[in-house]
């Protein structure tokens, strides 16, 4: 009897065997997340596709619109990749994909495929966080079955990744249920595109993140190219080369980072937070006004970790329910408490923080808020719009800007930053390695970027830096795509006397992009806001890329720039400056005599320059400067200035005495 039950267990365990294994040979191909239902391939290109499968197994792909076989092989580890040629435009098609059992994807368009990508502008959806101009009336119009969206998921590397993330199950058809939490800018481009193109296909494979600089979309082996990251290089080359490895050692060194930081910020005491307790002393405090970045309120040039507290009184009304605390936006990270006891943490310099106070930690009369604000650069602390600064109960609304006490925790200064850390998307390849490696080598058309305003302050790395990172992505690809840009929207306070310019600087550093071939870029000085670094009018920045396209990529006769620099003349107190892109005329967009232009002597004191319009050329003078070396125009931040051309496009800032 005995015999006979193990003479049944050992044929069930070797069935279970046998169609374990059988089911492993039968597996069907591995796709990645880009070949989909839905999906673009570029047109009339040999197009890549690859995957996975059983090592030595034979795969063949068809595309139905040629009935073509093509064969491979699966290497030893079970990769395979071969290549298609796609038609002109057109579809819906299928591809079948099979290894002895067949995938077959559906509604397949060849067309136009480009990649978007950058920071938080590019990002910013239609819906959303972003909310862009009239964007419920653009999503309802939003049905476009010809345009396909794929969203890359956000996610950092440690060395290049193949492992795709996306968002949803790939590609997806372009319709108001799809497209309001996709790029704006990446939608209304495709819109203005298509409708140009004969309602083509479009395909966007939209990867960006915000608040990241250029260099995080940099590859390493790029950045050995350039001077300002060979320590970081060095560092890099120490390590493992594989992810597991890499990542093994990163986590060493953020647990010993974290205790450097417990053991050296004042607000800290055997890893509690002291200056959070709400019995704490503070009276040998100092006061700052908030909302205000703590450089223009007494703490210039400072980086690091600072402490805010403020005390608020509550009657009794205030105890019933939780509470509602906003803070408003903290550059760069928080920790937020009440009463000693922490109710919230939050990242990112543009991102408003709200936090819930639960009725437990509310008392009767005084009660304390705690900030503990990081900021790694730039602009540091509490800012952005007073009225958002507020603890609120229902109806009951107590607004907290204004006084609050401050005391620095830890300059930045006294930090030992390791190198290479985890799950930091403004590191250095960080990005490149988890979100654009994956991607290759799927044709592209070519690329768009909307990036910038994490490297302000660095104009001078970020020339040499950004035409490397454009380079960089060429070379990984294979072929000299197009890559049109977008130049820094005006922004913060509006400007009209001569000054020294930080935006101003990174917009001319973005324009030393255009003497590489196939390049081009979009100038926005005049759609941006005062008040917010994410204009609304994603619409006219689309479209005004797509006009570069148009032009550079399609060989469409379209006026797509606005007047750029060309030269000038100095005629005795006057310099006469001629304009390339004014076919059409110059004029200014609100008819007055142009604004923005500043001229100099040898003594590089700028002036305001009376300004005459000739054809293409604009006459500069002042009374004041009697003999005129150098010209400077949109030249700020927020500059106050209105030249534009016949087609109604903005001039682009420039100056001559770099």
């Amino acid at each position: 009897m005995k015999m006979k039950k193990l003479k049944l267990i050992t044929r069930s365990c070797l069935m279970m065997i046998y169609l374990s294994f059988n089911s492993i040979l039968q597996a069907k191909p591995v796709l990645p997340l880009l070949f989909t239902d839905n999906m673009v391939f570029q047109q009339k290109a040999e197009a890549p596709i690859w995957g996975n499968s059983k090592p030595g197994q034979s795969i063949t792909v068809t595309g139905s619109w040629d009935n073509k076989l093509h064969r491979t092989t699966a290497d030893a580890d079970g990769k395979w990749k071969l290549k298609v040629q796609t038609p002109v435009a057109g579809g819906p098609y299928t591809i079948t994909v099979s290894d002895g059992e067949a995938i077959t994807l559906n509604n397949v368009m060849i067309g136009e495929v480009w990649l978007c990508s950058g920071q938080s502008n590019m990002e910013m959806p239609l819906a959303g966080w972003g909310k862009v101009k009239d964007y419920e009336q653009e999503i309802s119009n939003a049905s476009h079955p010809n345009i396909r969206l794929f969203q890359v998921e956000k996610q950092t590397a440690l060395s290049p990744s193949t492992k795709l993330k996306a968002m949803g199950s790939g590609w997806l058809v372009c319709s108001p249920q799809t497209i309001p939490e996709f790029s704006a800018t990446a939608y209304f481009f495709a819109k203005s595109l298509s409708d140009s193109l004969g309602n083509i296909p479009i395909g966007l494979i939209h990867s960006s993140w915000g608040g990241t600089p250029a260099e995080a979309w940099t590859s390493e082996e790029s950045l050995t190219y350039h001077p300002g990251y060979s320590k970081f290089i060095s560092t890099i080359n120490k390590l493992p080369k594989d992810e597991e490895g890499r990542r093994n050692y990163v986590t060493e060194q953020a647990i010993l980072f974290q205790q450097e930081i417990y053991r050296k910020d004042n607000g800290y005491k055997k890893e509690m937070a002291i200056w959070a307790g709400d019995k704490f002393n503070d009276k040998k405090w100092q006061s700052m006004h908030l909302p205000g970045f703590w450089e223009q309120n007494g703490l210039p040039d400072f980086d690091g970790i600072v402490w805010f507290r403020k005390t608020i009184e509550l009657n009794p009304a205030w105890l019933e329910n939780d509470l509602i605390l906003n803070l408003g936006m903290i550059d760069d990270n928080d920790i937020t408490y009440f009463n000693g006891t922490q109710i919230g943490n939050s990242e990112g310099w543009m991102n408003n923080r709200q936090y819930n106070v639960p009725a437990e930690l509310i008392r009767k009369g005084k009660n304390t808020i705690t900030i503990r604000a990081y900021d790694s650069g730039g602009g540091g602390g509490i800012h952005g719009d007073a009225a958002n600064m507020y603890i609120q109960s229902g109806d009951m609304k107590i607004n907290i800007s204004g006084a609050w006490k401050y005391s620095i925790g830890l300059p930045l200064k006294e930090l030992n930053f390791p190198a290479i850390r985890e799950n930091q998307p403004s590191q250095p390849a960080s990005l490149f390695n988890g979100m654009i490696n994956p991607i290759l080598p799927y044709t592209i058309g070519g690329a768009i970027w909307y990036q910038g305003e994490a490297n302000v302050g660095r104009a001078v790395e970020y020339s040499t830096l950004f035409p490397l990172m454009i380079q960089d992505w060429r070379t990984k690809w294979g072929y000299d795509f197009p890559f049109y840009f977008v130049q820094l929207a005006n922004f913060m306070k509006k400007q009209t006397q001569a000054e020294e310019s930080d935006w101003a600087a990174l917009r001319e550093a973005q324009q030393q992009a255009l003497f590489l071939e196939n390049t081009g870029m979009t100038v926005i000085i005049d759609i941006g806001e005062a008040d917010d670094i994410h204009p609304k009018n994603k619409q006219e920045v689309g479209r005004r890329l797509a006009l570069l396209a148009m032009t550079k990529s399609y060989g469409y006769k379209t006026n797509y720039s606005g007047p750029t620099y060309k030269t000038h003349e100095i005629k005795g107190a006057t310099i006469i400056t001629t304009f390339d892109h004014a076919d059409s005329g110059l004029k200014t967009s609100d008819g007055l005599p142009p604004k923005g232009f500043y001229i100099a002597g040898a003594d590089k004191k700028f002036y305001p320059a009376e300004a005459v319009i000739t054809g293409d050329k604009i006459t500069l003078s002042n009374r004041g400067v009697k003999f005129p070396f150098y010209i400077r125009y949109g030249w700020a931040d927020n500059p106050d200035c209105n030249l534009i051309n016949g087609v109604q496009l903005p001039a682009a800032p420039f100056r001559t005495d770099k």
